[in-house]
């Protein structure tokens, strides 16, 4: 009751809002503020690049915190039915104890700075399920431009700036159902070249909408009011 409001009087009263998505620049349009921009999640493409080499195998990864990882049952079947079969191994990071999957093909692994960029790098695919629900839909799909920044195809809920960021055929995929999530998985499992195109696809993309280097002059511009 004390503080429901607070961010709307923040941004009525506010010279600027720079907002990560048109759905949240909506958002901020509703209570009255003067000026909203959109500038988009971004990563630093110097620190960010492709792996020169890749593990065996195919290996299908997501990168959160625990209270991120209950998105992952949206998918739990599709992936399920790749891993008992032996056809792919997860990797998810920083999933902590939300995942308790009895399933040897899937391992959950610490987020840690340090480590982020090498993780994502041993991904063949990088994924990003979510629900369709108001809260979802505000997100900026970080996780998305962190997998492309290392050259990864995606897989993507359709869900908010989701339909954005992924160009579908091209820089991935999206999946709703589960058979679309099998699908596309399955997919990119059996066609390595594609994987190639849509990572290199996806990377350059991250460079020219996505990148530090490409945001930065943006947000120096707005800041001289």
């Amino acid at each position: 009751r004390v503080l429901g409001r607070k961010i709307d009087r923040v941004m009525q009263n506010a010279t600027l809002v720079v907002a990560g998505n048109e759905y949240l620049a909506e958002r901020a349009h509703t209570t009255g503020a003067k000026r909203v921009k959109i500038l988009p999640s971004v990563v630093d493409a110097d620190l960010y690049a492709p792996a020169s080499e890749r593990t065996s195998g195919f290996t299908i990864g997501w990168i959160g915190s625990p209270v991120t990882a209950p998105y992952l049952e949206q998918v739990r079947l599709a992936l399920e039915k790749l891993t008992n079969g032996n056809q792919a191994k997860v990797s998810l990071i920083g999933a902590g104890d939300a995942i308790k999957w009895e399933n040897a093909n899937v391992q959950v692994l610490p987020w840690r700075e340090e480590d982020e960029i090498q993780n994502i790098q041993q991904f063949d695919v990088g994924i990003m399920p979510l629900v369709d629900e108001p809260f979802e839909r505000g997100k900026c799909g970080y996780k998305l431009i962190q997998y492309m920044a290392c050259g990864l195809p995606v897989v993507a809920s359709p869900v908010g700036v989701n339909r954005q960021i992924v160009e579908n055929g091209i820089t991935g995929f999206l999946a709703e159902s589960e058979q679309d999530w099998q699908k596309a998985l399955m997919f990119l499992r059996e066609n390595p070249e594609k994987r190639r195109e849509m990572g290199l696809a996806g990377r350059a993309k991250m460079e020219h909408r996505y990148s530090l280097k490409a945001t930065t002059p943006k947000l120096v511009d707005l800041l001289k009011i």
